[in-house]
C-alpha cells in the first residue's frame, strides 16, 4: 500500500462512519504528512516509537565494514550509521499469519 492508498483509505473510512460531516482529502493529506513527519523526527532523535497491537520503531546501529565495489571489487570503507527498524506488535503478527 502506497501512501496515497492509504489517504484514500482512510477517506473512504471517514466518511462511512460519518457521512454527516466529510472529511477533505486535504485534510487526510495533511493527517498522514503529518504524522509521518513525527515519527521521522522522532526516529532521528533517537527515540523509540511503539504503537500498542502494531508494532515499535527503534533504531539499530550498524558498525563501520570494509565492503566492495561491485564495479571494479576494489575495497571500500563503509562507515558505521544507524538504520530504522520495525519490529511487528503481537496483534499484528498474529492477524496477518491468520489470513
Amino acid at each position: 500500500m502506497t501512501k496515497s492508498e492509504l489517504m484514500a483509505r482512510l477517506a473512504e473510512v471517514f466518511a462511512e462512519k460519518h457521512s454527516d460531516s466529510a472529511l477533505q482529502a486535504k485534510d487526510v493529506e495533511y493527517s498522514v504528512k503529518v504524522l509521518v513527519d513525527t515519527m521521522t523526527r522522532a526516529l532521528a532523535k533517537g527515540q523509540r516509537i511503539e504503537i500498542r497491537g502494531f508494532g515499535s520503531f527503534d533504531l539499530n546501529e550498524r558498525p563501520a565494514r570494509t565492503g566492495r565495489n561491485p564495479k571494479t571489487g576494489e575495497r571500500v570503507q563503509v562507515p558505521a550509521k544507524k538504520v530504522p527498524h520495525f519490529k511487528p506488535g503481537k496483534e499484528l503478527r498474529e492477524r496477518v499469519d491468520n489470513v
